[in-house]
């Protein structure tokens, strides 16, 4: 029977968690993850920060800032974390998440029809917009990521598209 070593070198951890030593010195550098010097002076890590590392490439793949990465972290106990733990700092997010993921809804669903026309005024186009009435309630795709009602008409093509696919 082998045993499995509970820490591991800052080689094997850069290996295992799919990141650069300096990715590891950098996160260690900013609160994200801990280490602890051997006997030798050789850095090691707990094999639970595996766990972090993979929160923090995966958050920040979606737009997570790290501030807000270690925010979520500081609120994580010292000593062992338990599923429980960490299923509460996952509702910190969910909010978040979920709006994230209707922003990338509207844009995989709208971004088509304007890149593959060339315009805006197609009677037909869910961004229609007449004497620029979108452009008095500020800047920007209002209609992507403006407040919930200027979305609203996006939300109700696309379900209004996904009905017409279930009835053809």
């Amino acid at each position: 029977m082998s045993s499995v070593a509970k820490d591991l070198s800052v080689g094997e951890m850069a290996a295992r968690a799919g990141v650069a030593v300096s990715t590891l010195h950098y996160y260690e550098a900013e609160g994200l993850i801990r280490s602890w010097r051997n006997g030798a002076n050789h850095r090691r890590y707990d094999r639970r920060e595996l766990r972090r590392i993979a929160i923090i490439r995966t958050a920040q793949a979606v737009g997570v800032p790290l501030s807000e990465i270690k925010v979520m972290f500081d609120d994580l106990p010292d000593d062992r974390i338990k599923a429980d733990d960490w299923a509460r700092a996952a509702t910190i997010w969910a909010d978040r998440l979920d709006d994230q993921i209707e922003t990338l809804l509207r844009l995989r669903d709208q971004m088509g029809a304007c890149i593959g026309c060339g315009c805006l005024s197609m009677d037909h186009c869910p961004l229609y917009n007449p004497d620029d009435r979108m452009g008095a309630r500020g800047a920007g795709p209002r209609r992507w990521v403006g407040e919930t009602s200027e979305r609203s008409a996006v939300d109700a093509v696309r379900a209004s598209k996904r009905q017409d696919q279930v009835d053809e």
